[in-house]
C-alpha cells in the first residue's frame, strides 16, 4: 500500500542531504559495492547536484533518439 507522507517544504534539502549522505556512505562499503555489480548495477557516489545533471542529460539523450526513430506510444 502506498501512502503519502507531508512533508514539509524546507524539509525536501535536508532530506536529500541525508539521503545522498548514507548512500554515499553504503556505496564506499566493497561488499555492498560488489552485490550492487553483481547485480548488474554500476554504483556511483554522486551529489544531489551531480545525480540530477546526469539524470536530465540522460533524458534529453533518450528523447532525441526517440524523435529520431519516430518511436510513439500505443
Amino acid at each position: 500500500m502506498h501512502r503519502r507522507v507531508p512533508w514539509r517544504t524546507h524539509s525536501t534539502a535536508q532530506i536529500i542531504d541525508t539521503l545522498n549522505k548514507e548512500i554515499n556512505a553504503g556505496l564506499a562499503d566493497p561488499k555492498m559495492k560488489e552485490r550492487l555489480v553483481d547485480l548488474g548495477s554500476t554504483p556511483l557516489a554522486q551529489s544531489p547536484g551531480d545525480f540530477g545533471k546526469l539524470f536530465a542529460d540522460e533524458i534529453n539523450k533518450w528523447a532525441k533518439v526517440i524523435q529520431f526513430a519516430n518511436i510513439k506510444v500505443e
